[in-house]
């Protein structure tokens, strides 16, 4: 099979119809699974199905502005390339840089987190896990690996510098986990806070995104990011009805990246 650089280089579009885990642990406990569908391009080169368009108007779009940098004012893979330059790594030939996230629907964006992921043939070189949260604000992390390329054995670890839920404090690690590929994506992310935090996982098989599998989408999971953002706000109503302590969003971060 061709390696994966290749394949998304060559401007192949690839749908990860992911089973999303999330479960809160400590003293109020909350848990939840559903599916998402994101995609995964080097938007660089990107050609993908009629039903999806760069930068335009479709069923599904992928706009630059929507990622890289501030929210709503992002500069898409030039950004994410400055971030992985000042980390020390340098672009070279055979380096894809990918990204994988829910597309617009209908003109309709909101994703909790997307990646960017530096590969080359079938290894992950780094990443950039792009976290947004329901009160307009950003912030990225950058994982790099702990050998030559990132394995699914390694445990990335950052400091939590952004405010993502109202029932958290801004405290503690974040603890990223990688693997799968090239024919399945999985990214686990651990937040420890003592005895408080969470589990959050995402996994799926990668298989060509067509126009087929985008009408599919749109009917069995309507909405993409406005279908997740709805149930952010359930299950923001089921933690408050179990007497979870709201917290006041704080600033966003100086630093548009941290590590």
């Amino acid at each position: 099979m061709e390696p994966l650089a290749d394949r998304l280089l060559s401007g192949e579009v690839l749908h990860l119809r992911a089973g999303v885990t999330h479960a809160r642990r400590g003293v109020t406990r909350h848990a939840f699974a559903y599916r998402v569908d994101y995609v995964l391009m080097a938007p660089e080169t990107m050609a993908g199905p009629r039903l999806l368009s760069h930068n335009g108007f479709n069923l599904m779009a992928f706009h630059d502005r929507d990622h890289g940098g501030p929210r709503g004012a992002g500069r898409g893979a030039p950004w994410a390339w400055e971030q992985l330059a000042a980390a020390g790594i340098d672009r070279r030939p055979g380096m894809v840089l990918a990204l994988l996230t829910q597309p617009r629907f209908l003109g309709h964006w909101f994703t909790p987190v997307s990646f960017w992921l530096l590969l080359r043939g079938n290894d992950l070189l780094a990443a950039i896990a792009e976290v947004n949260n329901t009160f307009g604000q950003r912030h990225s992390y950058l994982c790099l690996p702990l050998g030559a390329s990132i394995s699914p054995d390694d445990e990335i670890r950052a400091a939590k510098a952004f405010h993502v839920s109202p029932f958290q404090d801004v405290a503690g690690e974040y603890r990223f986990r990688f693997g799968g590929l090239p024919d399945r994506l999985a990214i686990r992310i651990r937040q420890i806070d003592g005895a408080e935090g969470l589990e959050a996982a995402m996994a799926g098989p990668l298989s060509p995104l067509t126009n087929r599998a985008v009408m599919w989408a749109a009917l069995h999971r309507p909405g993409g990011g406005l279908r997740v953002l709805a149930l952010i706000y359930w299950h923001a109503l089921r933690l408050k009805r179990k007497g979870a302590r709201y917290r006041p969003p704080p600033s966003a971060p100086e630093k548009e990246i941290s590590r």
